[in-house]
């Protein structure tokens, strides 16, 4: 996929194949939403004799099935990224996207001031990160008092529909003081969208994971609040934990670990911990 948060994944996961001498097979759908793909890619793994699969699911309960039956052929499930619907999954590792959620709402709230009226762009509506954010925004919204969410939208994920979209947002009343974009491809949609109506100065756009496009629009004024995930870590431990369950060392492995999410702004950007977060292997 032509993603950088994906790519620092797949850096992660290679580093820690090297570190630990695993054969990796990076495999993906051509399609971010083609769940059926996804499961015909869990299965060719497992007929390949894959001894463990590294997966991060694009349908909460539509890839249950497919990962339930690697596991009962005898496969090591380690998640990533995004949760699915199964009992079999050895261990976890990745964002809290309930608390993430909560972030990128606090970071208007923060802000801005006065009454918010407020747009979501969401994606994947079947997926559990995209739920749990907007779940978290909507909680810490209501939760404020002075936030409205008079707009919400599931966008496919790819920026010209979030693009599309965040227009057609914009251009109905009330009008939008804040938009919340709840993953990378949708934050940049969301960025172009800003500034082709001209709005990077009286609108808040806090949105998710940094890419050149996201940062550049973070330095430009179009977004005004990046959460940014740690990808590299994501695709390192779940390869890591893949190893150690195979080779014995379960007890060493955590069931749950939930990897650091930072807030972004224009006034902390060039701090060393957020350039280490924005650039993960620069």
């Amino acid at each position: 996929r032509d993603s950088e948060f994906w790519d620092a994944v797949f850096i992660g996961a290679e580093a820690a194949a090297t570190e630990y001498n695993l054969q990796l097979t990076i495999t993906a759908p051509d399609d971010e939403e083609d769940y059926a793909a996804q499961n015909q890619l869990i299965a060719d793994a497992v007929e390949d004799g894959a001894q463990a699969i590294v997966f991060s699911a694009i349908d909460y309960e539509a890839n249950a099935a497919a990962i339930d039956a690697a596991a009962a052929a005898g496969v090591t499930i380690i998640g990533i990224d995004s949760a699915v619907d199964s009992a079999h999954v050895a261990a976890y590792i990745g964002a809290d996207n309930y608390g993430a959620g909560r972030m990128v709402a606090q970071s208007a709230l923060d802000g801005m001031e006065g009454a918010l009226c407020v747009g979501l762009i969401n994606y994947e509506v079947n997926g559990a990160n995209g739920r749990d954010r907007e779940q978290g925004a909507r909680d810490a919204f209501a939760e404020s008092g002075r936030a409205r969410i008079t707009a919400a939208v599931s966008t496919h994920p790819n920026a010209a529909s979030a693009r599309a979209d965040t227009l057609a947002m914009l251009r109905t009343p009330p009008e939008i003081n804040v938009l919340i974009a709840l993953s990378e491809t949708t934050a940049v949609g969301a960025a172009q969208a800003v500034r082709q109506m001209q709005r990077a100065d009286d609108l808040w756009l806090a949105a998710f994971d940094s890419n050149i496009e996201t940062i550049d629009a973070l330095q430009t004024g179009a977004v005004d609040a990046l959460i940014v995930q740690n990808t590299y870590g994501m695709g390192y431990f779940g390869v890591e934990s893949a190893y150690k369950l195979l080779a014995g060392q379960g007890s060493s492995v955590e069931k749950s670990n939930i990897t650091a999410t930072r807030t972004i702004t224009r006034e902390n950007m060039f701090a060393m911990d957020k350039q280490k977060a924005l650039f993960p292997f620069g």
